[in-house]
């Protein structure tokens, strides 16, 4: 473990992975809600025959090829950070968090690249099924990757299925199946797959819209914005059902980030869900923090309580209760875990001296402390609080987790009004004459990707000052390499991603004025 922490090399290996991961899902969703897009569009080709379904299926492909490849690359350099930035993090959970990673590389990867060649190549080469077939895996091998890649997360807001080894100091996975079927994860990859359907139905429907405002290619844009408006809807009512029960999993298994989405540092029951507010500096602090108040807010009486616990007398458990304990909720405070960490770090402390000195009577006691259950169960489980000074320290960035959550919330039912509108206008006939709609959808096309981008930004910053839940702070994470490293990295990543970005965003922009191969 380090004892020396440079906090300068932990913030901007902090950035330089923010940065890597925010451009990375800029491409990401687009890939696994268009693949499946495409698949739609060219099954209803292979059933009708009709060569016009041909001709749409190839354009948006066109489009999916040019982000799929840029998605690729972003995201290898963001594993390899794991190595070079975070290489004490990866010592300490390499044998649990790389498991799914390499799962994914063998075979959801694997899948996905053998047939994406043939989706875009064989179209004159194989038969139409073959081709179908083809297209499907390729949809299917895309989120699957996204599948593996969200379980090693979900791994690190929930960690399960794990067993600690004192003599190498490292976590080692005992069940692969507690680790796929986590809570969090079942939840994460729901959400996630679900908001990345929104996108890319917002994204066609979009530069649908953009043709029929150009009066182009009215036949594709109509038949592309049915698919994407029936699609988009109930991807948009998914994300809505997956993102509540998100919710209600992460206010058992993250508390402290749960109560910061909502600005609640007082628990209590009947607690009222907050459809917005502004917050504002408290005269009030909780240690050296300073508490956040509302200035304004717009508040659905007793909600938060029925979401969370099924009635309006459910407790809601706030900051408070995890800083201060709460006797009544069983809770002990962070005071106490920080000593019980403390605890546990002697412990290991002592064994490894034990080991270094070859002193086996010490070596046995202390590795019989190692498998008992109290041990495990009361002091153990606080090992990553031997890592915090003061117990506020624990306290997320509560402004950004609350605007974060609820810009996200706000932007999902704003999205689900757009999608119903566009199917109710296309049904009626009158899509074409609502010229102020068509340019409603084409702006709101980087609406989805704020509020994608934004549920990461929670999931990340609520979950401070942990990289693993209660096992390991951020700064106990990071490698042993020059702060100056890190920021030339930093430097050459965002030029070159920036520059990757405008490339693409060009590259469409100029097939889209194209339009599709007649």
């Amino acid at each position: 473990m380090i004892d020396n922490i440079d906090l300068s090399l932990v913030d901007w290996s902090r950035a330089q992975f923010a940065l890597t991961a925010i451009y990375h899902w800029l491409f990401v969703p687009l890939t696994l809600g268009l693949s499946f897009i495409l698949a739609i569009m060219e099954t209803i080709y292979v059933k009708t025959g009709n060569a016009e379904w041909k001709r749409i299926t190839r354009f948006w492909m066109t489009l999916f090829g040019i982000n799929f490849a840029i998605g690729i690359a972003t995201g290898i350099i963001l594993e390899f950070e794991f190595g070079t930035n975070w290489s004490n993090y990866s010592w300490f959970v390499g044998d649990i968090f790389g498991a799914p990673l390499a799962v994914e590389g063998i075979l959801a990867f694997f899948l996905e690249s053998t047939f994406v060649a043939v989706m875009f190549f064989g179209w004159n080469k194989v038969n139409k099924k073959f081709h179908l077939v083809s297209t499907w895996l390729v949809a299917i091998g895309a989120n699957l990757s996204a599948l593996w890649i969200l379980v090693a997360n979900a791994w690190m807001q929930h960690p399960v299925g794990m067993i600690f080894n004192p003599d190498t100091v490292r976590n080692e996975m005992v069940s692969f199946w507690a680790v796929l079927f986590n809570q969090v994860a079942v939840d994460k990859f729901l959400h996630t797959i679900s908001s990345s359907f929104l996108l890319a139905s917002m994204f066609v429907l979009g530069i649908s819209a953009w043709y029929l405002i150009r009066k182009r290619e009215e036949q594709l844009a109509k038949r592309s914005i049915l698919i994407a408006g029936v699609f988009g809807l109930l991807s948009s009512l998914m994300v809505a059902y997956t993102g509540d029960q998100s919710a209600r999993t992460v206010s058992k298994v993250q508390p402290v980030k749960f109560a910061s989405m909502e600005a609640l540092y007082e628990g209590k029951s009947n607690a009222g869900l907050m459809a917005f507010g502004l917050l504002k500096d408290s005269e009030k602090k909780i240690g050296d923090k300073t508490e956040w108040e509302f200035a304004f807010k717009i508040q659905i009486p007793g909600l938060l309580s029925v979401l969370t616990g099924g009635d309006r007398e459910s407790y809601v458990q706030g900051i408070k209760d995890h800083i201060n304990g709460n006797d009544k909720l069983g809770l002990i405070s962070t005071p106490d875990k920080i000593k019980r960490g403390r605890y546990a770090m002697e412990i290991l402390t002592s064994y490894k001296n034990a080991s270094l000195n070859n002193d086996t009577a010490q070596i046995s006691a202390t590795k019989s402390i190692f498998k008992d259950k109290d041990f495990k169960d009361n002091y153990f489980r606080y090992f990553g609080y031997a890592s915090i000074n003061k117990p506020e320290d624990i306290i997320p960035d509560v402004p950004g987790s609350f605007y974060s959550f609820h810009m996200m919330v706000v932007l999902g039912f704003l999205l689900i009004i757009i999608f119903s509108v566009a199917l109710y206008l296309l049904f009626k006939g009158t899509l074409s004459d609502n010229k102020w709609f068509l340019w409603v959808a084409l702006l709101s096309i980087p609406l989805p990707y704020v509020a994608s981008e934004l549920g990461w930004l929670l999931t990340e910053i609520g979950r401070q000052p942990w990289i693993i839940q209660d096992m390991m702070t951020v700064n106990k994470a990071v490698s042993q390499i020059g702060t100056g490293t890190v920021i030339t990295t930093f430097i050459l990543f965002a030029v070159l991603f920036t520059g990757l970005l405008i490339s693409e965003v060009s590259i469409m922009v100029k097939q889209i004025n194209t339009g599709p191969k007649h």
